[in-house]
């Protein structure tokens, strides 16, 4: 099946990064030089990823991943990429847990060296399930697989996030306290509009998220949860797998303190994005997988702890989604690879979803 080009993600010249991503490691580590350079087919919207094996008689590790903070000539993502704060996380994820994460061998925060903010970290070997095409679509190593596999898969994944909410003492991530009023649900939601109206700066609003955020405070938790460190982008495609068990968990950008069913939601609701995509071009997509009633049984058996509120929680999930495709789709448009239409909210690859969860019906179809 065919699929359109990704879209543009950076203004960077990869050779010019090779070359000066080794004069920089000669600083850290004299006499050592990055081979193998390579940009991964599965780059980030939001950062961008080099992979290249480190050679030096004393090097910690061979395989290598860097995460460079995004290009801010390429009209970033968001509108921050606090690239110490993610170093930070992962170190207080790898002290405090048993939460599989890349181990980091340095932060770089000058942006002299390579134009930004970066961190080097092993390169974990695995597989990931992938977002293009996505891992629901016929071919992929997950749609091969059989029940039981996916079945320990997910098993696996809900496990991981229940370890890392109860294992990592909130007083000990205080730095992701996500800054404003009121409690921490508050605060994240707050900072989700803020995000909207710096996306949607000079450009034409959504009347779909408008409601959405409607809906959100119609739905409003009486007693949202104590903030757990909330991975944020809790989703199996930012795990790597050995097989179908978790052996790194990727991608920390998003996470801040917030209620456990922020990360339940986002996790549940981005496998059903894949999913509707899939079944939207004729497939059967993965419909047993990640179910939510079977998710959340699941983490309350782990931890005690009963998921709350779970509508609110995968319409936010679907809404903070909305507002990211919007920006990536806003960058097309930017870069011309894309018109802005009448409707804007056509801009939003499954407003369809987010319009029936909005009007209550998208769990009853």
């Amino acid at each position: 099946m065919a699929t359109a080009p990704r879209p543009r993600t950076t203004t960077r010249d990869p050779e010019d990064l090779d070359r000066r991503l080794t004069a920089w490691l000669g600083t850290r580590l004299p006499g050592a030089k990055a081979t193998g350079v390579t940009v991964p087919a599965s780059n980030g919207m939001s950062s961008e990823t080099l992979l290249f094996d480190l050679e030096h008689p004393q090097a910690p590790v061979r395989a290598c991943a860097l995460r460079l903070a995004a290009d801010p000539r390429a009209y970033t993502v968001f509108s921050e990429y606090d690239m110490a704060r993610q170093y930070r996380t992962l170190r207080l994820v790898a002290e405090r847990t048993d939460v599989p994460v890349p181990r980091v061998l340095w932060l770089e925060e000058d942006p002299g060296p390579l134009g930004a903010p970066f961190l080097v970290m092993e390169r974990v070997a695995g597989r990931v399930p992938p977002d293009v095409m996505p891992y629901t679509y016929e071919g992929s190593w997950l749609q091969r697989a059989s029940d039981a596999e996916r079945a320990h898969l997910e098993a696996a994944t809900i496990g991981l996030l229940a370890r890392l909410h109860d294992q990592v003492p909130p007083g000990e991530a205080g730095f992701l306290t996500v800054p404003g009023e009121g409690d921490a649900l508050r605060r994240h939601v707050s900072a989700q509009r803020a995000y909207y109206a710096w996306v949607i700066d000079g450009l034409p609003r959504s009347p779909l998220i408008e409601a959405a955020f409607d809906r959100l405070e119609q739905l409003w938790p009486r007693e949202p949860g104590e903030p757990v460190l909330s991975w944020g982008d809790a989703r199996i495609g930012n795990i790597v797998y050995d097989g179908f068990e978790p052996v790194a968990v990727l991608d920390w950008e998003m996470a801040a303190l917030a209620p456990r069913e922020v990360d339940l939601g986002w996790t549940i609701y981005l496998h059903r994005f894949f999913h509707d995509l899939t079944v939207a071009s004729g497939q059967h997509g993965l419909p047993d997988l990640l179910r939510r009633d079977r998710v959340e049984d699941r983490y309350a058996r782990l931890t005690g702890h009963t998921p709350r509120d779970m509508d609110f929680h995968t319409l936010y999930a679907a809404l903070r989604h909305a507002i990211v495709m919007l920006r990536v789709a806003y960058r097309q448009v930017y870069f011309g690879e894309a018109a802005v239409p009448a409707d804007p909210d056509r801009l939003i690859l499954h407003h369809d979803s987010l319009r029936a969860m909005v009007q209550g019906t998208y769990w009853k179809r």
